[in-house]
């Protein structure tokens, strides 16, 4: 038995009928064109997600004080004022083995004013080690300092995009004065650039200032109550560790009975990330469920044709016989044509499906990640669609009496 021959045969037979293959083909470039485009666009979701993690900070763990309740309803996350600045200066003094940088919070809406120009934005209140935590460079001037932060000193910096609403496109914004709010603060930096979050909001639009500063000048606030903490862990194996210890230091800073809940939550990156990858996670599933679906109509759709392409041809089956074919050279040579036929189908759906997903990158801006393996599997997978469902077309075929096959009209 000549498989080149046997190859040659099924080739110039499926090339007899250009237009049915193609449009058998078409179920197969569908699924195939989809396994590619929802396994890309789920990669770069992933690469996304793990980028904009990242961005938040070094190891970060946050935790926040319990939701303030009024009546059934509960308000928004570090709205209530369980949790103070001590608590973060306890955390740093009795927990370094674990931790390496803590950043009390203080959020305050504020209008700024320079000259003739206003902006309106949040002002945050940190500490000095904010840069550390958050993996945020200073691009111009510097942060504050520990002694600015301990006197209460009216200094501030500011995000890009806060600089380009109060500052002319070339003038230098370190140095200058701006109000925030009616109380004017001196600009000692201008944060790097990082863009807008995975959540549209654009992080370059901020200002930070001692938090000292912010709860004193700009609140007013008699308590040193915060809104929530940023805790640089040492290492992110150590975040189980470090959220028991957090735990129990600040319930017995808070003078918790043992039957009372947390006054406060946390938050780590790794929970963010798992919580996003599970809902990531689910819908390629579910979209890769649809992509298989379309590969199985593909599959009988080339079964079907496969079956019209016998009865079509049982003269030609019957006189291969008649010359000496053996059934095992008339069962490969449609098993063949069907594997073609979908490995065909399964390299253009390849491509399509890479197209498909770069296009959606470029117009909605995500990142997309098309691995090799992924493409090749799925071409295999065409082969494999194609040998399964071309099987019992070519084993009808393979069956035939040519006596029978001969006579037919």
């Amino acid at each position: 038995m000549n498989f080149g021959m046997i190859f040659k045969v099924a080739v110039l037979a499926i090339l007899r009928n250009k237009t049915r293959a193609l449009l058998t083909c078409i179920g197969i470039i569908v699924g195939i064109a989809a396994v590619i485009a929802v396994l890309a666009i789920g990669k770069g979701a992933s690469t996304m997600m793990v980028k904009e993690i990242s961005s938040m900070g070094n190891n970060l763990m946050m935790v926040f004080p319990d939701r303030h309740r009024k009546g059934q309803v509960k308000s928004g996350m570090g709205a209530g004022q369980t949790m103070t600045a001590g608590d973060a200066e306890a955390i740093r003094r009795e927990l370094g083995h674990l931790v390496a940088a803590v950043s009390p919070t203080v959020n305050v809406s504020c209008q700024l004013i320079r000259e003739n120009r206003n902006w309106n934005t949040r002002v945050s209140g940190v500490s000095y080690d904010m840069p550390e935590i958050r993996n945020w460079q200073v691009a111009e001037g510097r942060f504050f300092e520990e002694t600015e932060e301990r006197a209460s000193r009216r200094v501030c910096v500011i995000g890009t995009t806060v600089k380009s609403n109060l500052f002319a496109e070339e003038e230098d914004a370190v140095g200058q004065t701006i109000r925030i709010g009616a109380m004017p603060f001196k600009v000692v930096g201008v944060l790097a650039s990082k863009g807008a979050n995975g959540w549209g909001q654009d992080q370059d639009d901020t200002v930070m200032a001692p938090y000292t500063t912010v709860g004193r000048v700009l609140q007013r606030s008699k308590f040193r109550s915060i809104n929530m903490m940023n805790v640089s862990l040492n290492s992110m194996d150590d975040v189980a560790e470090a959220k028991r210890e957090v735990t129990a230091l600040l319930r017995q800073r808070h003078k918790l009975a043992d039957y009372e809940d947390d006054d406060f939550e946390t938050r780590d990156t790794t929970e963010i990330m798992n919580t996003i990858g599970s809902v990531t996670g689910l819908m390629t599933v579910l979209l890769t469920a649809v992509a298989a679906i379309s590969l199985l109509v593909g599959g009988i759709g080339i079964m079907n044709i496969m079956l019209v392409s016998v009865t079509e041809r049982i003269k030609e089956i019957g006189l291969r016989m008649a010359i000496g074919a053996t059934p095992a050279c008339i069962l490969w040579q449609f098993v063949l044509e069907a594997v073609v036929l979908s490995t065909v189908g399964g390299a253009i759906g390849v491509g399509v499906g890479i197209g498909v997903a770069q296009a959606i990158g470029e117009i909605n801006h995500w990142p997309i990640v098309i691995e090799v393996s992924s493409a090749g599997w799925s071409f295999l997978f065409s082969a494999f669609v194609g040998m399964f469902f071309g099987f019992y077309p070519a084993y009808r075929a393979s069956k035939l009496n040519p006596i029978d096959c001969l006579r037919y009209e």
